[in-house]
């Protein structure tokens, strides 16, 4: 489902791929995050993915004009995953609702593995 604002002049529809590009690329700028992960359903094991490929890791949902994003990423080894997440929330929080002008409701994180940062 697409988000939808109407205004004066119309209509405007947000595909969800374009909340999902916007999202992960300010989950990468974040600090702790290395990257998103895909899980791999075969076998259980989660891939680290390039920059050009950050969608495959963030599930954007929109029901009722609300937007509800699942991040499955990769943290930095060594820091605290509630700070980073908090940090995550509401960076995403606020730049998607700026950016888009619809209600983020829910952001959930899944920390899919641990890496260590040279």
């Amino acid at each position: 489902m697409k988000g939808r604002i109407s205004n004066k002049m119309g209509e405007i529809q947000i595909n969800p791929d374009v909340i999902a590009l916007y999202a992960g690329t300010i989950a990468v700028e974040c600090f702790g995050i290395v990257g998103m992960a895909a899980v791999s359903m075969k076998d259980g094991l989660v891939k680290l993915l390039k920059r050009e490929s950050l969608t495959h890791g963030i599930n954007v949902d929109i029901i009722d004009n609300k937007i509800s994003i699942d991040f499955h990423v990769i943290v930095s080894y060594g820091v605290s995953i509630s700070a980073v997440s908090d940090n995550l929330i509401e960076s995403v929080k606020y730049k998607v609702e700026e950016f888009t002008g619809i209600e983020v409701e829910k952001i959930n994180i899944y920390v899919e593995g641990v890496r260590v940062i040279d």
